[in-house]
């Protein structure tokens, strides 16, 4: 595949059409199944909210502008965003022991329970599918998401 970017800006990528093909449907699939995931675990979350407390579970005690750029929104999205995880219990801003003009953001066990609950209800919608298939089927999946984390993982792209 090449990438190409026009004297306008826009990028371009050229593959080989079956790759393209592949690529296509990878793409729809992915798309369709993370929406499918998302509509199995409505916790009273918006998706962004959910991510947001998934970033500040993985993070630690993020700042709101470390948190804003995990999620790649602006800080006053973000603001929002975790001001609504606060109305809900989830979150706590905390002053930052080092530098007092900084609020970390922490996670409360009220949002970790939303996030278990949240996780467990789209890991058991997955192990209802996984567990339709026939033995063969299921370890192609398993070669299949070994090889999507490759794709997710790699450092190159």
């Amino acid at each position: 595949m090449t990438i190409t970017t026009g004297a306008d800006g826009t990028t371009t990528a050229h593959a080989d059409p079956d790759e393209a093909a592949l690529a296509a449907r990878l793409r729809l699939a992915v798309t369709r199944l993370h929406r499918c995931l998302r509509q199995q675990a409505d916790a009273g979350l918006t998706p962004s909210q959910a991510s947001a407390l998934a970033g500040v579970e993985l993070l630690g005690s993020p700042t709101l502008g470390a948190l804003a750029a995990r999620e790649s929104v602006q800080p006053p999205s973000m603001t929002r965003i975790v001001a609504a995880l606060e109305g809900l219990g989830y979150v706590t801003r905390v002053v930052d022991d080092a530098d007092r003009r900084v609020a970390r953001i922490t996670i409360t066990p009220s949002g970790e329970a939303v996030l278990r609950h949240v996780r467990s209800l789209k890991n058991a919608f997955l192990a209802e599918r996984v567990a339709a298939l026939d033995p063969d089927e299921r370890a192609a999946l398993g070669d299949l998401t070994s090889l999507l984390e490759r794709l997710v993982d790699r450092d190159d792209r």
